[in-house]
């Protein structure tokens, strides 16, 4: 094939469409499809993409092509497969191809410079080649404290801990080498398992394992793209599951993908897969320092490492021979990006891999209402594990209600206790046997709003159409949307009245527990203290030996998490999601409900899920606590089909937020006329919802409106969505639209 001389390159850069720019004679033959280039750009030069060769421009049209400058990397950062998902991605979500191209790829390959090959992680060892100092370090007391300290502890230690011990180390101990003293040595640590975080391969599986996994393997060993639903209990195994398919699928010489939802699952996953595995996982996610995600990325492309473990954007993993892909918790919310590049990874997966050719694993214990009517209709296949890992139990359930647990008196009026009288009795119990217990509560921070006493106004931010949470620990008030900090006000703003600090979150959660049970060990998992990776992988390591006895937490402890050593669960208020003006809150308190329940009894001892609410009889928490998920969904498919919502039509959410409350109302009024003008045929069931102002009408200090399109298929939705998207060049600058495809939040 000859080479081309002309070249289709996506730009890295907030511009739509491929553009054309010749080839020189000296990169003749030097390109190849997903190699990282250097172009000229309007008047400067950026990064951009190759992506095969260009067709001619049309006959007459007097066109001047600019030429590409500079190849950046010898072999395509992007195989052919992943191009194709870029492509897909782009074109359904709306979004420039260039800038897609540019957010999957690692630190280090994001800017228009040539790649560097990322190093491991190493640690330098000094290792004394002495058995006592010389006569001739007399002289050098620094060289001699060293190399005595060296000889000392044994003759070999790295060189931090000397460093840490004898300030100047690092430059004697280099000193010592050049005399042939000391030998320095760079050993590259392998990836290990923190303790508590890894586990052995079971000798047995449970019949229900069994047959999922031969299932799994059968179609492992077809090839070809067969889409799974697995859907197991919580605590039946559906890991152990997802293990052995991988196991399958290396033995056929076929790498794997395994995405997660949150980092704060990563670390346990990758512990069972290391303790399986080896070094023969990369795992990547956005906590990682920007050389480490560059290694493991590169590991993967280069096929040295075959398997890819990590959160949603590690659906762009180079995965070489791709086989497998596993999704686990595929209900969760994380799964969906809020912002760029508005994709949902869940169903990136299944398209990654229909073209690759690839068995896709779903996993949930509750699949989200979107996954099991794919199910019913016959796209995915269903595997089930309705029983637990030994045939342990299910956690026994019980309601507390709050309503029963306020001041009987009717003069007073103050909300029911953190910690009910049931609850507080069920954790000393707990820990007085030497178990576990995790309190769930999904707000951050002490009190979740502050409000006046005497006038009834709320502390709220001034740029967010919302109440400022207080946080204890650092005595300020924040917002959880804009992330702006205030001192705490001594009296209200308006009338001078006190202010009273009400609702709860898990910081106050954690002070009265210290307070009620003192002799508990107690931690707080959320994202205030969970601020790094190595936090937060030695918080689970911690509780996973037992050395915490509590641990509270918001969502972050409801993932997936498997501590045998828990044996009792506490919601302390089912209700915070309940009230959210979204179509999805019922399912959503469902499922986080249920996965916390979870975990609990996933060791020989039994469990105990204690769940607090003011609304015991609201659908989704009666349905929790009578185990029926089947109940629940077909209520709740019921509903949706009856509403026209998901999954029973395709939605695509545009967002106009603007400095201007007017110039921001007029804009999207200008748009809502012009979806309805060019709206099609009736019979095509496209509806428009809208314009309206948002539920949180106002986020750091910009206005917000949303239109909702609803159609049966996408492909009814595609061209309204293209018409809009070439109309939105007329629109004042100072007002941000953005097209949301199949949205996960109203708000």
């Amino acid at each position: 094939m000859p080479a081309p001389s002309l070249a289709s390159v996506a730009v890295g850069r907030p511009v739509r469409g491929e553009y054309t720019y010749s080839v020189p004679e000296s990169l003749s033959g030097r390109l190849s499809p997903g190699q990282r280039i250097l172009v000229p750009f309007g008047r400067s030069m950026t990064l951009g993409f190759f992506l095969g060769p260009a067709a001619p421009p049309a006959e007459g049209a007097n066109v001047k092509l600019k030429p590409i400058l500079k190849v950046l990397e010898d072999s395509p950062s992007l195989p052919p497969d992943l191009i194709a998902l870029l492509r897909f991605a782009a074109e359904h979500y709306r979004y420039p191809l260039g800038e897609v191209i540019r957010g999957a790829l690692p630190p280090g390959l994001t800017k228009a410079e040539e790649e560097k090959e990322a190093k491991p992680d190493v640690q330098e060892f000094a290792e004394a080649l002495v058995t006592e100092a010389p006569a001739a370090l007399r002289r050098a007391p620094a060289q001699s404290a060293a190399l005595a300290y060296l000889l000392t502890v044994g003759g070999r230690v790295p060189v931090e801990e000397v460093a840490h011990a004898i300030p100047g180390a690092r430059e004697t101990l280099r000193k010592l080498a050049s005399r042939g003293l000391v030998r320095l040595e760079q050993v590259v640590l392998a990836p290990g398992v923190r303790e508590g975080l890894g586990q052995n391969r079971p000798e047995h599986l449970t019949p229900e394992q069994d047959a999922a996994v031969k299932e799994l393997h059968a179609a492992v060993d077809t090839g070809g793209f067969q889409p799974f639903l697995l859907h197991g209990v919580t605590g039946s195994g559906k890991t152990e599951v997802y293990l052995r398919a991988v196991e399958r699928a290396l033995e056929q010489g076929k790498g794997s993908l395994v995405l997660v939802p949150e980092i704060a699952l990563t670390p346990q996953l990758v512990g069972r897969f290391r303790s399986r595995f080896g070094a023969d996982v990369a795992v990547l996610h956005s906590a990682l320092k920007d050389r480490e995600r560059l290694f493991h990325w590169q590991a993967l492309r280069k096929g040295t490492v075959r398997i890819a473990v990590g959160v949603r954007s590690a659906v762009f993993a180079p995965v070489e021979n791709l086989g497998l892909i596993v999704v686990d918790e595929e209900h969760d919310p994380s799964f969906k990006q809020e912002d760029k590049l508005r994709y949902q990874a869940r169903d990136l997966a299944v398209v990654r891999g229909k073209q690759a050719g690839a068995v896709v694993v779903l996993g949930s214990a509750t699949p989200s209402l979107e996954t099991l009517e794919n199910t019913r209709r016959g796209r995915y296949r269903k595997l089930e594990l309705k029983h637990r890992v030994d045939d342990r139990p299910m956690p026994t359930l019980q309601c507390v209600d709050l309503r029963q647990e306020r001041p009987k008196d009717p003069l007073q009026t103050q909300e029911a206790p953190i910690l009910s009288q049931p609850l507080l009795d069920a954790m000393a119990e707990t820990i007085g046997r030497g178990q576990q217990v995790i309190l769930f509560l999904n707000r951050r921070g002490h009190s979740t709003f502050l409000l006046c006493e005497v006038c009834g106004v709320s502390v709220k931010c001034g740029d967010c159409d919302v109440c400022l949470t207080y946080h204890r620990s650092q005595n300020r008030l924040v917002c959880h949307y804009c992330g702006e900090a205030h001192g705490v006000p001594e009296h209200c703003r308006e009338c001078t009245g006190p202010l009273l600090k009400l609702g709860i979150g898990t910081e106050r959660v954690e002070a009265e527990v210290a307070e009620r049970i003192p002799q508990a060990r107690v931690a707080r998992l959320d994202r205030d203290s969970a601020t790094s990776a190595e936090r937060l992988t030695e918080l689970l390591a911690s509780f996973a030996r037992r050395e915490i006895d509590v641990l509270v937490g918001t969502q972050m402890v409801a993932k997936g998490h498997d501590f045998p050593g828990v044996t009792l669960v506490c919601v302390v208020m089912a209700d915070t999601s309940l009230a959210i003006p979204d179509f999805r809150a019922s399912e959503r308190t469902f499922h986080l409900l249920t996965q916390v329940a979870g975990r609990a009894g996933r060791g020989k001892d039994p469990g105990r899920v204690l769940v607090q609410t003011y609304n015991p009889d609201a659908e989704p928490v009666r349905r929790m606590l009578a185990h029926d998920f089947e109940g629940f969904s077909e209520g709740e498919l019921e509903r949706r089909r009856a509403l026209s919502w998901p999954p029973y039509t395709r939605m695509a959410a545009v967002r106009l937020e603007g400095e201007s409350a007017e110039q921001t109302a007029s804009v999207a009024r200008f748009l809502g006329d012009f979806i309805g003008r060019h709206m099609p045929p009736a019979s095509w069931g496209v509806r428009l919802l809208g314009p309206a102002v948002a539920p949180i009408s106002r986020i750091r200090g910009k206005t917000r409106w949303q239109l909702l399109l609803k159609a049966p298929t996408h492909a009814a939705l595609a061209p309204l969505l293209a018409r809009l998207e070439a109309k939105l060049v007329d629109i004042p600058s100072a007002v941000r639209v953005t097209i949301d495809v199949d949205p996960a939040a109203m708000l």
